[in-house]
């Protein structure tokens, strides 16, 4: 079999397991799909084609509507809304979506955000691993960290955060759309939480909303104090630090945001999301889609709601969860979950995908 033809099917794989196990889409229902025109750089043409081809091979009739990009949505674009009592699954291949995961979005159709950029990505383990293992393995994490009773983050970096779920907590805060691949956990809460964070080099939005100056690149290590989920400073060179915090008084400042707010982090949990670009080429595309990896782990910071207006990231995160180490320098073990071992006997892509992760996350090799 050639190449082309094998990438084809393989892309093919990965769309039915977007429409059948993540958008339970039947015969007969109407998927409409919301498209970013490639021209953005963002996503690329071909995933929606081949998406499309798969659904209408599956019975489903099919819609494809431009949404367009815009910076700071105000909501479903007028073309998008008055097909929604037409629709039964809407999939965002755009920005849109992700910018509106936390919104309440209207009732009756099935909203999917896709976090594959392309048909390479769609094709690869992160898109044809069982959508329905990573929600196991999800679960089964959110039941680990809300039962917990301390937890630590640490990276070779120098991260070292400790902190714990607040006791009243129950049920762990999610999206509002489903979300393909089912690459994080549950947001932790970070208003318990305290260390320092080293920042791997850059600060960067959180795909909420987009602005001038979207990024800001250090010279030197900087670490970000956080204590009892507040931001406390920033420690670093004198310069570094500057750049810092005028990043977040311009950004707080725009959006009228409370500024020192933390208000939780997360890591990635899909070993078959690699990013084979570098990331200083393509920051918002890297942070749109690289967070997935178990080698990131992120915080949600700038504002008091999910996900804040910008992004603390580090790399090979070690996550000890009630003296267990669950991400041992960006490995997750997923079969010391209680639930893992059983959840990979079901689920043998899965399996498969843990046995040989991508490592790929944008850094130079070597890195």
């Amino acid at each position: 079999m050639g190449t082309a033809q094998q990438s084809q099917q393989d892309a093919a794989a990965g769309a039915r397991n977007l429409l059948v196990n993540c958008a339970q889409m039947r015969t007969g229902e109407h998927l409409v799909i919301a498209f970013e025109p490639e021209h953005y750089g963002y996503f690329e043409k071909d995933i929606r084609e081949d998406i499309a081809l798969v659904a209408r091979a599956l019975g489903a009739q099919v819609t494809l509507v431009d949404v367009g990009f815009e910076p700071v949505p105000m909501g479903l674009p007028p073309a998008l809304a008055g097909l929604l009592d037409q629709a039964d699954v809407v999939l965002f291949l755009a920005r849109l979506g992700d910018q509106l995961r936390f919104a309440e979005l209207p009732q009756g159709p099935r909203f999917v955000v896709c976090f594959a950029l392309g048909s390479q990505l769609l094709g690869s383990a992160f898109g044809t691993a069982d959508y329905r293992a990573f929600v196991a393995i999800k679960h089964a994490v959110d039941r680990a960290m809300l039962a917990s009773r301390g937890i630590r983050l640490t990276c070779p970096l120098g991260t070292d955060v400790v902190g714990r779920v607040p006791a009243d907590l129950r049920q762990a805060e999610d999206t509002t759309s489903a979300r393909f691949p089912m690459s994080v956990f549950s947001p932790v809460p970070a208003a318990e939480f305290s260390g320092r964070v080293a920042l791997a080099g850059f600060l960067t939005g959180t795909g909420s909303r987009y602005y001038d100056r979207y990024t800001v690149e250090f010279d030197a290590p900087v670490f970000a104090i956080l204590k009892a989920g507040r931001l406390c400073g920033f420690d670093g060179a004198p310069a570094d630090v500057a750049r810092a915090h005028q990043q977040y008084d311009r950004v707080a400042t725009l959006f009228g945001l409370d500024k020192t707010c933390v208000h939780s982090w997360h890591a990635g949990l899909h070993p078959g999301c690699g990013f084979p670009w570098p990331l200083r080429d393509q920051y918002e595309r890297w942070g749109g889609c690289a967070f997935g990896n178990p080698r990131v782990a992120h915080f949600h910071t700038c504002g008091a709601n999910a996900p804040g207006e910008i992004s603390w990231n580090l790399f090979d995160p070690t996550i000890e969860v009630d003296g267990r180490i669950l991400w041992d320098r960006g490995t997750f073990h997923v079969e010391r979950l209680n639930e893992g071992p059983d959840i990979l006997a079901a689920y043998p892509c899965a399996a498969r995908a843990f046995a040989a992760p991508d490592r790929a996350v944008g850094l130079d090799e070597g890195s």
